[in-house]
């Protein structure tokens, strides 16, 4: 079953506080998994690690982009649960505005999300590279998530 598939991960959320990433913390926990949740300072992310107890890790850092962070978050999930083989992308800052402004919020934005994705994906396949192969010959396993605005787009007044 996929519950029997989540109960080996130990995994890496972004985002992980709130939202998409909340409902995936506690849905890994709630099949067996442990997490390391990877959000800003101002989260929810204390309660929901309370809520959830040992299998839960809260990492708070103002910038997910800071590569020292995420290796961190790493080191810290294969200290804690012994290995890292799950990493979630979850974590995303909604900014609406009209992308032919030349402002500053574009280039921002894209640095943050592309940068945030990459460094997370770059560390953690660096880390899931130490872990034996299963039965498969896979070691881990990455899921990015996107908004729905990539397809729906967002009113802007």
């Amino acid at each position: 079953t996929s519950a029997a598939c989540f109960s080996v991960f130990e995994g890496l959320v972004t985002g992980g506080s709130s939202g998409l990433g909340c409902a995936t913390v506690e849905r890994l926990v709630q099949n067996g998994a442990s997490a390391v949740i990877l959000d800003l300072p101002s989260s929810d992310g204390a309660a929901l690690a309370e809520k959830l107890g040992s299998a839960v890790v809260l990492l708070a850092f103002p910038q997910v982009t800071s590569e020292a962070d995420v290796q961190s978050a790493v080191s810290l999930a294969r200290e804690k649960f012994g290995k890292l083989d799950l990493a979630v992308n979850c974590a995303g800052i909604a900014v609406a505005f009209k992308t032919y402004n030349f402002k500053k919020d574009l280039p921002h934005s894209l640095e943050d999300f592309q940068g945030r994705t990459f460094n997370v994906i770059r560390l953690a396949v660096g880390e899931m590279g130490k872990n034996e192969p299963d039965a498969d010959g896979h070691r881990g396993c990455i899921i990015n998530t996107a908004s729905v605005a990539a397809f729906d787009g967002q009113v802007i007044k």
